[in-house]
């Protein structure tokens, strides 16, 4: 869903010292952003709502004061369980709720990823939100929007719930999860803790089925129209959990089942299944991006993100499925420049010297392969893959954005084709929407950038990838540039993207290179 009004992207700032870095969740009306407290150095959330019309300064007074409120009796109450929310502002009719940053993982973010749970874990994450309910329900206070993007899901603790304090602060439709609703909800009538419940009930059928209870229809109103009328779509992987799903997500609010029948069905789906054990901990998507996060004076004395908000901006641009290539003209046709990653600073604000590109030896160290073409050789990458080049290629450039992504470029220099390999560990979980929603806005803004078709999802060593093919560059500079990039999982994942100027695009040789690289490409541990 997209925002109604209040159109930002990252690197706007808000109330002065907010700095947006990247969207992390989507809902009706109802954005999410990893964000960067300037003035106090410190990453934060940030939840951006869009508010009703219209929106006077009683009304924005009213409402930050209720989310500031309702936050703070939370984390009183269960403290290291409920976002600690630092500020709430209102701005041009939209209201930002700043969280104090929360390590761990979005709910949607896993179930986006992994696709399902096992009925333990679920049970489990069920177990720790029931407990959060029970002591907001015993203060009288209904939490009412939750959803997969309020839960974070933490490797050492409990799970962390935001967005207390939010219910019907956003324009109509006034829910921003219509496929969490409660069927009170989607009559628009006074909703109580049952509303919760069935949330709850929602949830669990979610992480043990991998889809929603009822779908989004792709407009609210339907969705909640569905919500309320259409019957429960039978849940088929619940197992132990069955009793629960099925018993919270009753029709009828007095229906449903009590907190503590819940507690106990979850307690016995927890200890009788115990291959939850075995999953993997979350990691947090933008950990690394924070990793180095530096503040240091610039030139005219203002305070400026270093490490933090470059690491988080390339996740866009240098990471997974590749940023935009350097035209012919400023270095190698399509090849990045020699140093490409952003410049480290010391404590004392003098830029750290940059390391090293590799050197440019020819790549051929294996012995040639009676599969391969002839004059091709298997390079073997130090970083962990390899790949078949013809003759005369080598390793042309090195540029990393952190320990956690790099690219590589090969090619014979002077203006020849190139491959360039992208790595990274912070990959969407769809190939598609990388190339078109991260990659492609910059690539615009290259001259003369055309796209080649359509984004094209395609299965590529057994995983999932998607191709984008492009034309950029004027004149003699004009590129063509074919870019396939494909998950690992967890988050890992490469690109390969073959660049030749444009009037050679068809000639056999780089057919068979672009043939070549395909076929031959292997990452270690894949």
């Amino acid at each position: 869903m997209t925002m109604a009004k209040a159109h930002v992207s990252a690197h706007e700032w808000v109330a002065g010292r907010y700095r947006l870095l990247e969207v992390f969740a989507r809902e009706t009306n109802r954005l999410w952003w990893y964000a960067e407290d300037v003035a106090a150095e410190q990453p934060r959330l940030v939840a951006q709502t869009a508010l009703p019309e219209p929106c006077d300064d009683d009304t924005a007074r009213r409402v930050t004061a209720r989310v500031v409120r309702t936050s703070e009796t939370m984390r009183l109450l269960r403290p290291g369980a409920v976002a600690t929310v630092v500020d709430a502002v209102v701005e041009a009719g939209t209201l930002w709720t700043v969280t104090e940053w929360i390590d761990g993982t979005p709910l949607s973010e896993l179930l986006d990823r992994e696709g399902s749970f096992t009925t333990a874990r679920a049970a489990r994450i069920g177990l720790e939100l029931l407990d959060v309910l029970r002591a907001a329900h015993d203060e009288g206070i209904t939490h009412g929007e939750l959803s997969p993007a309020q839960l974070f899901v933490r490797e050492g603790g409990p799970v962390v719930v935001t967005g207390f304090g939010l219910a019907g602060a956003t324009l109509v439709p006034r829910l921003a999860a219509p496929s969490y609703a409660s069927p009170e909800q989607a009559r628009d009538e006074r909703i109580g803790p049952a509303a919760d419940l069935w949330a709850l009930g929602a949830l669990l059928y979610t992480m043990a089925e991998g889809r929603p209870p009822f779908r989004d229809r792709g407009r609210p109103d339907a969705t909640l129209k569905a919500v309320d009328r259409l019957p429960l779509r039978t849940p088929l992987r619940t197992g132990p959990l069955t009793q629960a799903v099925q018993g919270l997500l009753r029709k009828s609010s007095v229906d449903r089942l009590a907190r503590p029948v819940v507690h106990a069905a979850l307690t016995r789906a927890l200890t009788g299944d115990t291959e939850g054990d075995r999953e993997p901990a979350p990691v947090p998507r933008v950990r690394g991006a924070y990793r180095g996060v530096r503040l240091a004076e610039s030139g005219r004395g203002r305070r400026a993100l270093i490490a933090g908000t470059v690491l988080a901006g390339v996740t866009v641009t240098a990471a997974v499925l590749a940023a935009t290539q350097r035209l012919p003209g400023t270095d190698t046709a399509g090849a990045p420049p020699e140093a490409t990653a952003p410049a480290t600073h010391t404590g004392s604000g003098t830029p750290a010297p940059k390391a090293p590109a590799s050197p440019a030896a020819p790549a051929s160290p294996a012995s040639p392969s009676p599969a391969l073409p002839a004059g091709y050789r298997t390079y073997s990458a130090p970083e962990g893959f390899s790949v078949a080049l013809p003759g005369g290629w080598k390793r042309l450039t090195t540029s990393r954005a952190d320990d956690r992504a790099y690219r590589v470029t090969f090619g014979r220099g002077g203006g020849s084709p190139t491959l360039a390999v992208t790595y990274s560990e912070r990959v969407g979980p769809d190939p598609v929407a990388v190339w078109r929603d991260d990659v492609e806005p910059g690539l615009r803004e290259l001259p003369g950038y055309r796209r080649v078709g359509d984004v094209r999802a395609t299965t590529y060593q057994g995983r999932r990838a998607a191709d984008i093919e492009w034309l950029a560059g004027t004149g003699d500079d004009r590129v063509h540039t074919f870019g396939r990039g494909f998950l690992l999982g967890g988050r890992r994942g490469f690109s390969l993207r073959f660049t030749t100027p444009a009037g050679t695009w068809d000639e056999t040789a780089n057919r068979l290179a672009r043939k070549t690289f395909l076929r031959t490409f292997a990452a270690a541990g894949s």
